[in-house]
């Protein structure tokens, strides 16, 4: 019997998804599902630097959005303390690729909104790790050296959303129409996604319809691979949880063990 995590690749949204109700009660029943996890390690969209950075504990949040409601800038996420956690990972990396201990950075939106909803109660140690590179095979490589740690408890996610054309976009409403080069995309990937096809979704820039429009830049998309990476065998089928769109825009996310 395997009672490791899985590891998820989620949509984080913005922070108006916490207002959603469908999509967070999507979020909310999914975590539900889920073993509970002793500790959360999370790579985000919103955090490129190499070399791989780890956040601080009890660091505030970053508030790395514009245009929304005062209320979400006032919105806190306090979670236990993950020293043991980051200590573990740091060393997990390979020798000659050093790990940066962030003395100040707290968890990003892409990490906070979407852990907010799927444990409010902000009770499991939370780690974020920073998007060291846009290369499929090294953030492959990357999920395959975290992979030990779902054998421990720690639940891995990726999080991103799978399809960001934002400069695209028309209409901002949530039940937005979609865009033919969001749909052309998500189905896309989907299809791989349910064949396992690793190679295909690695080679989106020259596979996949849809593109630039979907990912003029790429960091949505990316952290994908580190979930892959973590599977036990990554070129098996996930389970897509959520599908649909938001704003237009694939929420697609995944579930693999």
């Amino acid at each position: 019997m395997n009672d490791s995590m899985p590891a998820l690749y989620i949509g984080h949204g913005a922070p108006p998804l916490l207002d959603d109700p469908v999509w967070s009660g999507q979020l909310s029943a999914w975590a539900r599902d889920l073993p509970r996890p002793k500790a959360i390690l999370i790579v985000s969209a919103h955090w490129e630097s190499a070399p791989v950075s780890l956040s601080a504990s009890h660091a505030p949040l970053v508030y790395d959005f514009g245009g929304f409601a005062p209320k979400y800038y006032e919105m806190t996420y306090e979670t236990p303390d993950a020293t043991l956690l980051a200590q573990r990972v740091a060393a997990m990396m390979p020798t000659g690729e050093p790990v940066h201990q962030h003395a100040s950075r707290g968890l990003d939106h892409g990490a906070w909104v979407p852990l907010k909803i799927m444990f409010p109660a902000g009770d499991i140690p939370v780690l974020q790790m920073s998007l060291p590179t846009d290369d499929p095979h090294r953030l492959m490589k990357l999920g395959e050296r975290l992979r030990p740690l779902r054998d421990e408890g720690v639940l891995i996610i990726g999080s991103g959303f799978l399809t960001h054309g934002l400069p695209f976009l028309t209409d901002w409403s949530i039940d937005a129409a979609v865009p033919g080069w969001s749909q052309d995309f998500d189905l896309w990937a989907a299809e791989a996604m349910a064949r396992g096809d690793v190679d295909t979704l690695a080679g989106y820039k020259a596979k996949a319809p849809g593109m630039p429009y979907a990912h003029p830049t790429v960091e949505h998309y990316t952290p994908l691979f580190v979930t892959l990476g973590a599977a036990t065998t990554p070129d098996q089928p996930g389970i897509q949880v959520i599908d649909g769109y938001w704003m237009g825009l694939s929420k697609r996310s995944l579930q693999v063990a």
